[in-house]
């Protein structure tokens, strides 16, 4: 370990330096696309932890890290609640500077962990390098996808749906991948002093590369042709009272401009809620939908009862020859955004201070089946749930294990005008990337402002509606079937690998003698 600490940073240079690091990950993810960047200032990180000072160092550092690279990432929650929430300028920014601050808690997690395993132990770098650090980097992330209900924006896998770890994404998913990740930064620092470090480094990106080549799904039945509606409807006058007629007959005539086997709109398209449309909307939309043997998927909130609304969709199928119109779809946003969608308790107080609608809604059932297209099974999610690939695939994995239909095409519909002509919007297509690869069935979204797309089962975007533009993405979809490895065991795996890999290097550090 000393040739690898032979330039020493003190704790303050350690923490800016890490701090930069961090904020350099906001160019590994879309719309930049820079992979290796993330690598880089990973291997950065895991030098300066690995010489460290104290513990309370390697927090600092790991800290530091963590708030540059979420600050970054994420400073467009500003948008949202200054630009269309109402709050002011000062506290929506000391709000996005507080949440990077909390999640950079996590990061430090990991390295204080980190540095309190290496504390009285002369321990070897590539323990340090390749079995702690990599294994703890994993499970920060796993936990900041569930803990408080999770937030796993930028989660370090995600800035690899075009890299070759997208190969074992199918396999490991999303943390895995991330955990892939730190362990080539672990090989980029051991690369001087250790000589398996690059066959190391190759062989995982070969590797990768080679079951990017392997389909784990297989098509099922025939292609359905698809149109999905971007309204750009701008956030500042969606909820608008003069404007929402003039919303309605703009998604109306979008919706019967032409036939197709699915027609989708984005979350919230008709900004009322269900039984506060004209009375004869719906029906409309029906008779269109019969008349043309299309299938329709419509955002819509629904009230079911006083103060009780979910964020959802609904499905209109064709009335068959015999005349009983089938029973309406519908899904139920199960994930919802805290402080946008919920109110955390104890943060009324802050929640007022933003001006958004239907700030509060009921959570649907955790499994919801999918809508049928022909001889195609759509599962929708809404918005922020396409974070949660282990939701998405837990459902998947229920409905097989029920000998129910399994969905064979995901639906994804947003409204993230909220954030504006930001990063957001590239990124959240890259959360959707990664969802197809993971569970080997295309991804549609259908979104308001952006990033309208059609993604295929590799994770590859086939078509995409430019950005801010009001148009209709169309195209023939085939749908997939079949149970990628991650979609069978989620996140089992890899976390039982992550504890794996920590109890190894505690029992080969207690072997290990003192001088290496």
């Amino acid at each position: 370990m000393n040739s690898l600490s032979s330039f020493r940073f003190t704790t303050t240079s350690a923490a800016i330096a890490a701090l930069f690091a961090g904020a350099l990950n906001v160019f590994a993810f879309a719309p930049f696309g820079f992979w290796q960047v993330q690598i880089i200032a990973l291997a950065l990180l895991f030098y300066l932890i690995l010489q460290a000072p104290s513990v309370k160092s390697s927090v600092l550092t790991g800290w530091a890290y963590g708030f540059g690279w979420f600050g970054c990432c994420i400073y467009w929650l500003y948008i949202s609640m200054h630009q269309y929430g109402g709050m002011p300028a000062p506290i929506a920014a000391l709000a996005v500077i507080l949440l990077a601050a909390f999640l950079g808690l996590l990061p430090a997690l990991a390295t204080g962990l980190a540095a309190r395993f290496q504390r009285g132990r002369v321990i070897p770098s590539w323990i340090m390098l390749l079995l702690v650090l990599p294994a703890l980097w994993m499970f920060s992330e796993w936990l900041r996808g569930w803990v408080f209900t999770g937030f796993p924006w930028a989660i370090s896998g995600y800035a690899h749906t075009n890299s070759p770890l997208a190969g074992y994404a199918p396999l490991i998913g999303v943390y895995g991948v991330g955990w892939l990740a730190a362990l080539l930064a672990a090989c980029l620092v051991l690369l001087p002093n250790k000589k398996f470090a690059f066959p190391l480094f190759i062989v995982i990106l070969a590797a990768g590369l080679g079951l990017k080549t392997v389909s784990w799904t297989t098509p099922n039945g025939q292609d359905i042709s698809v149109r999905l509606l971007q309204g750009n409807v701008p956030q500042e006058i969606k909820f608008d009272a003069e404007q929402i007629n003039a919303t309605l007959t703009l998604y109306e005539d979008m919706i019967r401009a032409a036939p197709a086997d699915l027609i989708a709109t984005p979350e919230t398209a008709l900004p009322l809620l269900a039984h506060q449309l004209p009375a004869d909307y719906l029906p409309r939309l029906a008779e269109f939908s019969t008349a043309s043997n299309s299938h329709l998927v419509i955002g819509i909130p629904i009230s079911d009862g006083p103060q009780q609304y979910a964020n959802s969709v609904i499905g209109i199928t064709p009335t068959p020859a015999s005349g009983t119109a089938p029973k309406l779809y519908r899904y139920d946003k199960h994930h919802l955004v805290p402080f946008g969608e919920f109110i955390p308790l104890g943060f009324r107080w802050f929640v007022d201070m933003m001006h958004i609608p239907l700030g509060d809604f009921s959570r649907g059932d955790a499994l919801q089946a999918p809508f049928a297209v022909k001889d195609q099974w759509v599962l929708p999610n809404i918005c922020y749930e396409d974070l949660f690939g282990e939701e998405i695939a837990g459902q998947l994995r229920a409905s097989d294990a029920a000998g129910a239909p399994v969905a064979t095409l995901l639906l994804n519909v947003s409204n993230i005008a909220w954030f504006g002509d930001s990063i957001a919007l590239p990124q959240h297509l890259q959360i959707s990337q990664m969802r197809a690869i993971e569970t080997g069935r295309p991804m549609l979204r259908a979104t308001n402002t952006g990033a309208t797309a059609i993604i295929g089962p590799d994770g590859k975007v086939l078509s995409q509606l430019k950005p801010f533009e009001r148009g209709v993405l169309t195209a023939s979809v085939q749908g997939y079937h079949g149970i990628t490895p991650y979609v069978a065991i989620g996140n089992v795996f890899i976390v039982l690998l992550a504890f794996a890999l920590l109890l190894a290097a505690w029992y080969l550090a207690r072997r290990t003698p003192s001088s290496h």
